[in-house]
C-alpha cells in the first residue's frame, strides 16, 4: 500500500477536523485520524505525518484514502468486516466430542488432535479449541483402584465418622509407617532457580541406607508423634505403640486408624492390644489407604523435605525428619475431613466393578 491521494481541505472540513482533534472527550482513534488528515493537508511527508500522529505509515495511507472516499464521517466509523471463516456447526462440534470420547481404531491407546482433525476434516487448532471449551484432555490419564473389601461401606462409615464426629474424651490417631526412605547424597551441588530455568539436581547419587518413619497424627490437635527405625516389623511397631501410649494422657480412649499391613495384625500386636483395653483399632478397607489421614503428612514431608534433599547418611536423614516433625508441631492444624461417607460410597458405585 502506498499514498494514492492528495488531501485537500475546505474551510468546513478544516474546522470540523480541528474541533475533533481538540476534543478530549472523543475516543483516541478519532483524534488520531483527524490529526493524520490535518497533517496530510500541510503537505508533510508520510513518514513525518506518521511520526507526529503516533501511527504507522500504512495507517496514514489508509485514513487518507478513507477521507478521500467518505469525508470526515468516514473517519468516525469503522468498517464492519465479515468473519474470515464460518464458525463450526453444532454437528461438527458434536462429531469431534463423540470421536474424542470413543475408542480409537486399531491398537492406538487414545486420540490425538491431528488424528481427530484429519478424521473430521477441520484444522488442528479447531479441535484444540473444542477440547478446551469442553475441558477434554485425551492426552492425560489418571489411575484408580476399586476396593474389593466386603465390608467397605461399614469401614468407610466408621472411619469417616471418627473424622467428622470424633467421640468425646477420646483421642483419634491416624497411624502408619513410611518405609524405605532413602538417604541419597547427590554427586554435585544443586543448581539454583533462576529466570528461564528451574532448579536442577544431578540424576546420579550415592545411597547411604534407608530408614522407616512410624508416625501418629492426632486428628483433633494436628500434632504428629514420629519415630525413625531401621525396619518396620511387628516388633518395631509395638515399640512405637508403647511410645504413643506413654504420650497419650491417661484416662482417654485411643481410636487408632491403620491400614491392613501384616505387621498391624500380627499375633504379638493383638496380644499387646489385649493388654491395653483403652486402645481400639479401626482398619481401613483394602486398597483404600487414602482414608488414612497421616498419608497427607507423609506427602507433605516428601515434597518439602525429602524429594530434593541430599543427605550424607542415615543419621543426617533421620535428623532432617525429626526437625520437620518439630517444625510441624510448632504450628499444628487440626485435620478436617469434609466429604461424608454417603458421598464417598456414591462415587465408588459409579466405578465399574471388575469383570470376573
Amino acid at each position: 500500500m502506498a499514498q494514492t491521494v492528495c488531501v485537500l481541505l475546505d474551510a468546513a472540513a478544516q474546522a470540523r477536523l480541528t474541533a475533533i482533534a481538540g476534543d478530549r472527550s472523543r475516543p483516541f482513534k478519532h483524534l488520531q485520524r483527524a490529526r493524520i488528515v490535518l497533517l496530510s493537508a500541510e503537505r508533510l511527508s508520510v513518514l513525518e505525518v506518521a511520526r507526529r500522529a503516533g501511527a504507522s505509515r500504512p495507517a496514514v495511507w489508509r485514513w487518507q484514502q478513507r477521507f478521500a472516499e467518505e469525508g470526515v464521517e468516514g473517519l468516525l466509523h469503522d468498517k464492519t468486516r465479515p468473519p474470515g471463516k464460518e464458525p463450526l456447526s453444532a454437528g461438527t462440534v458434536a462429531e469431534v466430542l463423540a470421536l474424542t470420547c470413543s475408542e480409537p481404531p486399531g491398537e492406538v491407546t487414545h486420540w490425538v488432535g491431528r488424528a481427530v482433525a484429519e478424521q473430521v476434516g477441520i484444522s488442528l487448532r479447531s479441535v484444540q479449541r473444542i477440547w478446551e471449551a469442553h475441558r477434554l484432555q485425551p492426552h492425560r490419564a489418571r489411575t484408580f483402584k476399586r476396593s474389593n473389601d466386603a465390608a467397605f461401606a461399614e469401614k468407610v462409615e466408621d472411619i469417616v465418622g471418627l473424622y467428622m464426629e470424633p467421640p468425646r474424651h477420646a483421642v483419634v490417631l491416624s497411624i502408619d509407617e513410611k518405609s524405605q526412605i532413602q538417604a541419597l547424597e547427590r554427586t554435585r551441588p544443586a543448581l539454583p532457580l533462576g529466570p528461564g530455568h528451574p532448579a536442577a539436581q544431578t540424576h546420579d547419587y550415592t545411597r547411604h541406607g534407608t530408614t522407616t518413619l512410624f508416625a501418629a497424627l492426632d486428628v483433633l490437635e494436628g500434632t504428629v508423634l514420629g519415630r525413625c527405625m531401621q525396619r518396620h516389623r511387628n516388633g518395631e511397631f509395638i515399640r512405637f505403640l508403647n511410645a504413643v501410649e506413654a504420650a497419650v494422657p491417661a484416662g482417654k480412649t485411643v481410636h487408632a486408624i491403620l491400614d491392613n499391613y501384616a505387621a498391624h495384625k500380627h499375633p504379638k500386636v493383638r496380644a499387646w492390644l489385649a493388654r491395653h483395653p483403652r486402645w481400639i483399632f479401626h482398619f481401613t478397607p483394602t486398597s483404600a489407604s487414602w482414608l488414612n489421614a497421616v498419608e497427607g503428612f507423609f506427602s507433605a514431608l516428601s515434597r518439602r523435605r525429602l524429594r530434593r534433599g541430599t543427605f550424607t547418611g542415615v543419621v543426617d536423614l533421620q535428623a532432617a525428619i525429626k526437625r520437620y516433625i518439630a517444625e510441624h508441631n510448632e504450628r499444628p492444624r487440626p485435620f478436617r475431613w469434609t466429604k461424608p461417607a454417603n458421598a464417598i460410597l456414591s462415587a465408588v458405585r459409579r466405578v465399574p466393578a471388575p469383570s470376573v
